[in-house]
């Protein structure tokens, strides 16, 4: 069986933004691995074709080893298409039996087995003639799988999951270097430092209360706390971090200050102090000294965001941190609200009071505004910038899929600055 992940422009996909402004919603992080990688894993496969929103696919395939975007992959074999916000557990059912499709309460799809033998009942000239077809046709599954809803969910979920990959990994002990003194807490089982990994003199790993993994390549400073359940990924740095429990950072990161439950996407920097909690943290995102984001209201009230600039959404929860998108940068001493909505692409500079709890992808914040700054030219500038300190290169392909994301973002961004200019003027 063919094992299909897709990712649609729907309505409800603006519940990942910023994150998934720039990446497929599958390509989100929880715990130690991707949304798609759990999907994988959980079901057996040994991989997986992928349908995208058709703005990102070129830069997309160019990241990924797997099929994009290619209807040839929805023919010649049994299939099983399964939505990127669906949750791996539970869906090994999904695998055997009889062709059928289940559906969420709004009628989205989200997912369809269908056997070889009934492709020809179908539609599957495009992804989306397939799966309107197998929802007219086929028999509806008796039950449908747990959903991922709201990026936020991803952070408050990450500790367990945490612990449910590490588990999975099957990896402990020590084959990097941890070199002395250096203190260990909590049983030897839960903590693996992979090879490569150095962990510097005066440091100290708690896994008293979840386990610790350090990937290849990572480095954790002297006079860093790793408090478990963490995952700390290839060749990220940790300068004299208190890197609290429930911390997922991916590839080629750099922190310093304290960090608590909060997901680092990958190639993001926060070096200074500052506090960082219960944030989803994009990539090449450079957060300047003692910038610093809430997430806990004074009052203890469940915290709400502001996805679309206009309505808030209830979390459900107390603890929201900061959702900030791809290549977002803030001056030294930025204060972010309790659940911050910080979009892909701005610049913000602290005025000395919180900002807004909206800010919208391409906005500059500046002397106490939402403004259009100086064009998304000189953020394409930036951002190449910064990817060449890593040796990455900025794309074609990477700069018309943002300018596609510039486009769609326009009514929230022009929005923003018209309230902005209402409320110097009063």
């Amino acid at each position: 069986m063919r094992l299909i992940i897709f990712d649609r422009l729907t309505e409800k996909r603006i519940n990942f933004h910023p994150l998934a402004l720039g990446r497929p919603i599958f390509e989100l992080r929880c715990g130690m691995t991707s949304l798609a990688d759990k999907l994988i894993a959980g079901l057996g496969a040994g991989d997986a074709a992928c349908f995208v929103p058709p703005y990102m696919a070129e830069a997309y395939r160019a990241t990924t080893g797997r099929p994009v975007n290619d209807h040839t992959s929805l023919q010649g074999d049994d299939l099983l298409l399964v939505d990127a916000r669906v949750k791996a557990e539970g869906l090994t059912a999904a695998t055997a039996g009889a062709s059928q499709a289940a559906v969420d309460a709004d009628g989205e799809v989200l997912w369809v087995r269908i056997a070889k033998e009934d492709l020809h009942k179908l539609r599957s000239d495009s992804i989306d003639a397939l799966l309107e077809s197998a929802v007219e046709t086929l028999p509806k599954a008796a039950e449908t799988p747990a959903v991922w809803n709201y990026a936020w969910e991803l952070v408050l979920e990450n500790p367990a999951q945490l612990a449910a990959d590490f588990a999975a990994a099957g990896r402990y002990g020590i084959e990097g270097r941890i070199e002395q003194p250096s203190a260990i807490r909590g049983g030897g089982k839960e903590v693996y430092v992979a090879p490569g990994a150095v962990v510097h003199p005066m440091a100290v790993i708690d896994a008293e209360h979840g386990p610790v993994y350090i990937d290849e390549g990572a480095v954790v400073h002297p006079f860093t706390r790793v408090e478990g359940p963490c995952y700390l990924g290839k060749n990220s740095v940790l300068l004299g971090c208190k890197c609290r429990e429930g911390n997922s950072i991916g590839p080629m990161c750099r922190l310093g200050g304290e960090v608590e439950g909060s997901i680092v996407h990958g190639y993001s920097n926060k070096y200074h102090e500052g506090f960082l909690g219960h944030a989803y943290v994009g990539q090449w995102v450079n957060l300047g000294a003692l910038t610093t984001n809430s997430d806990l209201k004074n009052d203890y009230s469940q915290v709400s965001v502001v996805l679309d600039g206009r309505k808030p959404v209830n979390t459900g929860s107390t603890k929201v941190g900061s959702l900030i998108g791809d290549h977002a940068k803030t001056s030294i001493g930025t204060l972010l609200n309790t659940g911050a909505y910080v979009g892909a692409m701005t610049i913000l500079v602290a005025d000395g009071k919180l900002l807004p709890k909206f800010i919208p992808s391409f906005g500059w914040y500046i002397d106490g505004a939402v403004t259009s700054g100086f064009g998304k030219l000189r953020l394409y500038a930036t951002a190449k910038a910064a990817m060449s300190r890593r040796n990455c290169a900025w794309t074609e392909a990477e700069e018309k899929m943002w300018d596609a994301v510039h486009e769609m973002t326009a009514p929230a961004r022009d929005g923003a600055i018209r309230r902005s200019r209402r409320q110097l003027g009063g």
